[in-house]
C-alpha cells in the first residue's frame, strides 16, 4: 500500500503567493498612474466641450452665457453633469453678474482622480488650475498643449 501525495506543498503555495503579491506591487501604481491620465485627458477633452456648448447657448441665449443647468436643459451637455462628479472630475460654470463672462472649472473629485485642476474662459484655451496645490510648480495657468 502506497500513499500518493498529490497536490502541492504549503511551501510551494506561499512561493506563489509571494511572487502574485510582489507583481500586484509593480503593478498597480501604473495601473492608477494611467487610470489618472486618463481622467485628466477626458476633463481636458469635457471642458473643450462644455466651452462649445458655452459658445452655442451665447447664440441662442440673448447674448448670455449659461450655467451647467441652462446647458442641460438646452441639451447641449448630457444631465450626468449635475450632481457629478464626471470621468473622475467635477465641472461648475462660474458666470459674472451679467452672464458676459464665464469661467468653467474642473477639480479632481479626489487625489487619485487627477493631479491638477482645469479651467477654460470663453477664450477657448484650455489651462492648469491657478489653485497652486493642483497645478505643477512655475506652471499654474499654463495653457493644456493642444
Amino acid at each position: 500500500m502506497s500513499k500518493s501525495n498529490k497536490g502541492f506543498s504549503l511551501l510551494e503555495l506561499l512561493i506563489v503567493v509571494a511572487i502574485i503579491l510582489i507583481i500586484a506591487t509593480i503593478a498597480i501604481p501604473s495601473l492608477l498612474r494611467s487610470r489618472q491620465a486618463a481622467h485628466e485627458a477626458a476633463a481636458v477633452s469635457t471642458l473643450r466641450t462644455i466651452n462649445t456648448a458655452e459658445v452655442t447657448y451665447l447664440s441662442t441665449g440673448n447674448g448670455k452665457f449659461g450655467s451647467l443647468q441652462d446647458l442641460i436643459n438646452n441639451t447641449l451637455i448630457p444631465s450626468n453633469f449635475i450632481p457629478g462628479p464626471v470621468s473622475g472630475y467635477q465641472f461648475s460654470v462660474v458666470l459674472n453678474a451679467n452672464s458676459t463672462d464665464f469661467t468653467v472649472t474642473a477639480d479632481p473629485a479626489s487625489s487619485n482622480d487627477g493631479r491638477y485642476g482645469y479651467y477654460v474662459v470663453p477664450d477657448g484655451t484650455v489651462r492648469y488650475s491657478t489653485v497652486a496645490t493642483l497645478a505643477p510648480n512655475g506652471a499654474t495657468g499654463t495653457p493644456v498643449s493642444q
